[in-house]
């Protein structure tokens, strides 16, 4: 949908899948870290990940473990990982395989001495199941809880009110999502039946978005500002992300150019 199979109706208001993992990798490379250690589940989206990171991190990958898909045990990995002894180590692990490693890598030691880079492993999604263990990892999308606009504010205290926990970036592209619908249907007037309109409206992106401004490339997908974050606690005590840079600005994702729109 983003390369050759694109098409003039489709609009995507989050990201593209290998986009998280490409801002943790060009965060590595900013670090210079000379060499990292990938761990990742079998299965597809897995390997995108992997592509991801490795198109923007210029060391050395130290290893490359695949794991079973909803595993829970990570002991013989993380033994493997701390005899490789790298710089950093990087993870591609959402859900409960996620809470699982992050807990385990912090009673092995890990945690504070190898920096724990992550992608959909520590976010509103998973962190009130970590707390504390997961305090110091890095994480990598597009918005992050913390971001300083009206939107954003808005949408994270009325989320918090509601659900005892801070959003994470699915929420997130889900509301901005429905903003985006919303200013759509408002700039044709409610006449969703004129497509070329309706598209023109959705293309234009012309509302407040919770990331900011951002534009939609040729096929359909966002250029936006991709951040990373480190768990953190906020000004309440709660474990949070706490915005530390922006790796990529302005980014368009990787197969665009084979869009022919």
């Amino acid at each position: 949908m983003a390369g050759n199979q694109c098409n003039a109706g489709f609009f995507f208001a989050a990201w593209q899948n290998d986009e998280q993992a490409e801002v943790m990798g060009q965060f590595a490379t900013d670090q210079k870290y000379k060499n990292v250690y990938m761990i990742t589940p079998n299965y597809q989206s897995g390997r995108d990940q992997v592509k991801g990171f490795t198109r923007f991190y210029k060391g050395r990958i130290s290893g490359e473990v695949y794991t079973q898909l909803g595993q829970q045990d990570y002991s013989a990995e993380l033994l493997a990982l701390s005899a490789a002894k790298p710089e950093a180590v990087w993870v591609f692990l959402p859900g409960g395989m996620g809470v699982n490693f992050v807990k385990q890598y912090k009673q092995f030691g890990l945690m504070g001495k190898i920096p724990l880079l992550t992608v959909s492993t520590v976010d509103g999604s998973t962190l009130p199941a970590l707390g504390d263990a997961a305090l110091g990892a890095y994480a990598g999308t597009f918005w992050g809880p913390d971001f300083k606009n009206a939107t954003s504010e808005a949408f994270v205290a009325a989320f918090e009110k509601k659900y005892k926990r801070i959003p994470s970036q699915y929420a997130a592209q889900a509301y901005d999502s429905a903003l985006l619908i919303d200013s759509a249907i408002q700039k044709v007037d409610g006449k969703v039946d004129d497509k070329q309109a309706f598209r023109d409206a959705l293309r234009a992106a012309d509302y407040a978005s919770l990331r900011g401004a951002y534009k939609f490339n040729v096929n359909g997908f966002p250029i936006e500002d991709f951040y990373a974050f480190q768990v953190a606690k906020d000004a309440q005590g709660k474990v949070s992300l706490k915005t530390i840079a922006k790796p990529l600005p302005d980014h368009a994702d990787a197969y665009f150019e084979e869009c022919k729109l």
